[in-house]
């Protein structure tokens, strides 16, 4: 059996939860399920609670523009100490296109911006 390779040309998106899916693996990274989408709707594939920021994080930063330059620093130091963002990592570089799905109104400033960033700027498997 062959072993899987990273995928040459490997992408992560970030889109709306309540925009019309179009293709690749979808992850909500939300800690709490958007309002107003049902779950057939959302065409998921994924749902990683477990890579959203801390409910305390998150209920602090609470999407004021103001914050966000803290909240990005908080949530990288979260990603760092998070198990499971280096095997979500590793799985991303096998799939061609990831799309973390977000509830959030504001589309640069919210969790998955931020852990879009991270996934791309942390090194793969040597």
């Amino acid at each position: 059996m062959a072993a899987e390779r990273e995928s040459p040309s490997w992408n992560v998106r970030v889109k709306r939860i309540y925009e019309p899916p179009d293709g690749g693996f979808r992850v909500l990274v939300d800690r709490l399920w958007p309002r107003g989408v049902s779950k057939s709707r959302a065409g998921l594939d994924e749902w990683r609670k477990d890579l959203a920021p801390s409910t305390e994080l998150r209920t602090w930063f609470g999407h004021r523009g103001d914050r966000w330059e803290e909240f990005v620093q908080r949530y990288r130091a979260e990603l760092e100490g998070n198990p499971g963002v280096a095997g979500f990592g590793r799985e991303c570089r096998f799939r061609p296109d990831t799309v973390l799905l977000f509830g959030a109104r504001n589309e640069t400033e919210n969790e998955a911006v931020v852990l879009r960033d991270y996934l791309l700027s942390t090194p793969g498997p040597a």
